[in-house]
């Protein structure tokens, strides 16, 4: 090999990133790192700085659940343990993230030097990236780091979450000495006896049902699946419906699905129709306590297949290691089609018959704006829902087409959706991103509109403008909920080129939507004023689950 074809550390990696899908990198400088931002700055992928580290996690978790995977570059400590809730929320949501962090040069480390950055000891953030991804190594010799890239990469796109990649700086330019293996995602194990021993116990409680119906999760869109739901669909007729987690697997305009289930949460006609079905065939579904309404939903044992990515437990049986996708293919070679007259399909997008009659001097109230927000997502919008009411209230929207759902519905961390947009912007520029979010939510991470601005990206975010924690005022009142309040509208203009305003009545909000409708080049930005406690009823009923559970009185 001539010396000019030498390959670095830094490119090696680089290139690994290429290859696994990587076309974004979110981060913020430091001198840790610089050196990698060089060789990043040579190569195809664009670095994006943001305002702060936090959010280039969370940019980069919206990113990787419409690219398949996403990227992190952040310098030592200062940088990386301000990313750990964000990358901590990507290993709940099974998110696959690479996360890189420069460090301090090799001779540095082993004298064990007092250096800027770092606590006095080496191992610290490392340490605390192993308990929050699947993979976490250091580079310790050109050598060996093209190895150790590979199998960490593999790594991430194997489990589908998070790992962690330290490369000291001096390692950055030295010569990567690379073999002609590659090390790939591994084979999910398989146990054939479990499997078809699973299949046959599901078709046979399925086939004897009269009313099945199918709940699908989130793991069918991380790894990539959708697909199988959409052939067993086909095959058997069965209605479904999605958990929060799992919205928008499927366009939900599909005459089959019936909409979202989360307990004590869901429109009364999907409650019913879920909980009283006499086979309930859960794929793909996290059961936590959000996407199960607080732990209101009724999913009795003796009637639910629960099949997860390798796994299957049928009432008191378990069968493992199971790979999902060969389940769903199993029951979908076997199952025979029932009689749509006899299994209560109403489609949810027949809610979307009925018009929307705004009243111009009328007051908005939350009901009547998420009423209208039905009737205004578009097929191509990705819907971004804040943690909060935003997040349980956006529950019942229709999706259609090629329609995405994003919300942080298990690990819930406020101040998600702001940064996340940026993220979603640069994954699918064609496509417009429309966020809610909550006035405290915002104000977490709101400086993040600056780089949306900065990157010409134009979504519609609407602020929900409620004085405060509105969905911790409905868990346990007290003044911790209290924030100052801010002149929201305005702030878009402070960081930028945007069109903003502020709506208080049904007229006001349809003339900001025809502006916003027609602003392509720009943020759209929409303060919408909505009284303290007006706030869904699905909020009210999480409330005060989760105050009974915590022990808090009302």
């Amino acid at each position: 090999m001539a010396q000019s074809d030498v390959v670095t550390v830094g490119q090696y990696l680089t290139q690994r990133l290429q290859a696994a899908g990587v076309k974004h990198i979110f981060g913020v400088v430091g001198d840790y790192v610089l050196g990698l931002m060089d060789v990043l700055l040579e190569s195809s992928v664009e670095l994006i700085y943001t305002c702060n580290e936090l959010n280039a996690g969370y940019a980069a978790d919206a990113y990787a659940r419409l690219n398949g995977v996403g990227g992190l570059c952040v310098t030592y400590n200062v940088g990386g343990l301000s990313l750990v809730n964000a990358v901590a929320g990507a290993y709940a949501e099974l998110v696959p993230l690479i996360v890189i962090s420069g460090a301090p040069n090799s001779s540095q480390r082993q004298q064990k030097l007092l250096l800027h950055h770092t606590a006095g000891n080496y191992n610290l953030q490392l340490e605390i990236f192993e308990k929050i991804t699947v993979a976490a190594v250091r580079l310790t010799s050109p050598s060996q780091a093209a190895r150790q890239i590979d199998q960490t990469i593999a790594a991430c796109l194997r489990h589908r979450r998070p790992v962690y990649i330290e490369i000291p700086s001096d390692l950055v330019n030295q010569p990567c000495p690379v073999t002609g293996e590659r090390d790939l995602p591994e084979a999910p194990i398989i146990d054939i006896n479990a499997l078809s021993e699973a299949v046959e116990e599901a078709v046979s409680l399925l086939e004897q049902s009269q009313h099945p119906v199918i709940i699908a999760g989130v793991e069918l869109h991380r790894y990539g699946i959708a697909d199988q739901l959409t052939n067993l669909l086909e095959q058997t007729g069965y209605p479904f419906a999605t958990t929060l987690l799992g919205k928008s697997i499927l366009s939900e305009g599909h005459r089959q699905f019936i909409g979202s289930y989360a307990g004590a949460f869901s429109q009364e006609y999907v409650r019913q129709r879920v909980e009283t079905a006499d086979c309930i065939l859960c794929l793909g579904a996290f059961m936590s306590d959000i996407n199960l309404g607080g732990f209101t939903a009724q999913l009795p044992e003796d009637r639910l297949i629960n099949a997860n990515s390798d796994k299957v437990k049928i009432k008191h049986h378990f069968y493992s290691p199971v790979y999902l996708p060969d389940f769903m293919a199993g029951l979908t070679a076997k199952l025979q089609k029932k009689k749509s007259d006899v299994l209560d399909i109403k489609p949810a997008i027949e809610s979307l018959s009925k018009r929307f009659e705004s009243q111009p001097e009328q007051k908005l109230t939350n009901a009547r704006f998420y009423e209208r927000m039905t009737h205004f997502i578009d097929d191509e919008s990705i819907v971004i829902a804040e943690t909060g009411d935003a997040l349980i209230a956006t529950v019942d929207l229709v999706l259609q087409g090629d329609s995405d759902y994003i919300g942080q519905a298990l690990y819930t961390s406020i101040g998600f959706s702001v940064p996340a947009c940026l993220g979603v912007g640069l994954a699918v520029p064609n496509r417009r991103p429309v966020v809610f979010v909550g006035d405290g939510a915002f104000q977490m991470t709101c400086q993040e509109l600056s780089t949306i601005i900065r990157h010409q990206l134009n979504p519609i975010i609407f602020l929900i403008n409620n004085d405060g924690y509105t969905i911790e005022r409905a868990i346990h009142e007290g003044s911790y909920n209290n924030i100052q309040p801010w002149k929201y509208h305005q702030l878009p203009q402070v960081f930028g080129n945007s069109w903003s305003c502020q709506v208080r009545t049904e007229g006001e909000l349809e003339q900001a939507l025809e502006q916003a409708k027609v602003n392509h080049n720009s943020i759209s930005f929409i303060e919408v004023h909505l009284d303290r406690l007006d706030c869904s009823d699905g909020v009210k009923r999480l409330g005060k689950a989760l105050s009974a559970m915590q022990g808090l009185s009302e």
